[in-house]
């Protein structure tokens, strides 16, 4: 099975993986990407956010066969050391996380909500947001996706 993973492409051969295996386990331990997360597994809580061809997905529940042939990106190509991405930024700034386990779903959701829109309120965001952070940092987590709008609306990293 062929498959493009943050720009790159990547063969899994076809004995390693059946193609009704969640796209997490294939991320995480065919490809050893470890920066998603494995939360409830019902995609409830959204620690296993990715995006596929642009579209944030729990990737707990999405089989590796609705993957084939599209664009994968993990949180490990959100942004660089060198260059983080404008939430990154902002995550730091407003010191969203505590724990950080749901960071990099958290991060993946937020990445696909400015993609769709640069200016969000908070109605939006909670909306589009429906990432579980059990040390409930809601409030700073609301704060960081403002912020990184506005960097990136006025030519901050994206």
């Amino acid at each position: 099975m062929d498959l493009s993973v943050n720009g790159q492409s990547r063969t899994i051969a076809d004995a390693d993986v059946d193609p009704s295996m969640p796209l997490l386990w294939v991320i995480r331990d065919v490809l050893n990407l470890t920066g998603t997360k494995f939360g409830c597994g019902v995609a409830a809580c959204g620690a296993c956010t990715v995006h596929v061809d642009g579209q944030a997905v729990r990737s707990c529940v999405t089989p590796l066969s609705a993957a084939q042939g599209k664009a994968v990106r993990t949180i490990e190509a959100l942004g660089s050391v060198d260059q983080p991405h404008a939430l990154q930024k902002a995550w730091v700034t407003h010191q969203v996380p505590q724990c950080g386990y749901c960071q990099s779903g958290m991060l993946m959701a937020a990445a696909d909500l400015l993609a769709k829109n640069r200016d969000p309120g908070d109605a939006e965001i909670d909306a589009a947001i429906t990432n579980i952070c059990r040390c409930g940092t809601y409030p700073r987590i609301r704060e960081a996706i403002k912020t990184a709008a506005k960097a990136m609306r006025t030519g901050g990293s994206t």
